[in-house]
């Protein structure tokens, strides 16, 4: 398992703009975010930056976050690659309507793109479809529906970046014979800080045109 270093995460922190704090705190406040402590939860967010630089050599040009929720790690992503492509995705209204007013108050942040609607159906979308060379999940759904639909995003060559439990184990949860289905294959895990988990999935081969399946039915008939 590869290392990120509570230093790595202390410089990342330099990146963010000081508006970014209240704005989380209002996602907080109205539900967005999960219970953790809101500093916990960007470092969280740093540890995405942090690994896709070491994976990649550089700063990505294009990320889509999935299920960005309320903005973590989508926010922090943006703030951190301000001259990426960076599309924020969540199926919710309110989430979205939230996420595009922050976007235009958080500097870096402003030149994101928030898209609402369902990854089964936004995976579809041309602009949209196998074009991201990042795509990154902090809580989207299992490991079979977040393959099935993060390969629609993810271009060839391309890599997704699933935060995990630290010590989850790779070959269960994310096995190679049921990767492949979609173009996929397990390419490591990572932990930040010894406290945060990644796992690294890479996308090999062009997903077939049936990937991913109507709405809901990557939850109800998993592939693996």
């Amino acid at each position: 398992m590869k290392e990120l270093t509570s230093e790595v995460i202390v410089d990342l922190r330099g990146r963010l703009d000081t508006e970014l704090h209240p704005i989380l705190s209002r996602s907080f406040e109205m539900g967005f975010l999960g219970g953790m402590p809101i500093e916990e939860q960007v470092d969280h967010a740093l540890g995405f930056v942090g690994l896709v630089e070491a994976e990649l050599g550089r700063a990505p040009q294009s990320v889509i976050d999935l299920g960005t929720g309320g903005g973590v790690p989508g926010l922090v992503l943006a703030c951190c690659w301000p001259d990426a492509h960076v599309v924020l995705m969540d199926g919710s209204e309110k989430r979205i309507t939230f996420l595009s007013e922050a976007i235009e108050q958080v500097a870096g942040a402003e030149h994101a793109q928030v898209e609402l609607g369902r990854a089964e159906e936004l995976g579809h979308r041309s602009d949209l479809r196998e074009l991201f060379e990042v795509v990154t999940s902090r809580s989207f759904g299992s490991p079979a529906v977040t393959a099935e639909c993060g390969s629609s995003f993810a271009m060839l060559g391309g890599i997704m970046v699933i935060s995990e439990p630290p010590d989850s184990a790779e070959a269960q949860r994310w096995p190679a014979d049921g990767l492949v289905m979609v173009g996929l294959e397990p390419a490591g895990q990572f932990r930040a800080a010894d406290r945060f988990g990644y796992q690294v999935i890479r996308k090999n081969v062009p997903l077939d045109d049936r990937y991913p399946r109507r709405v809901g039915v990557p939850a109800k008939r998993p592939l693996f």
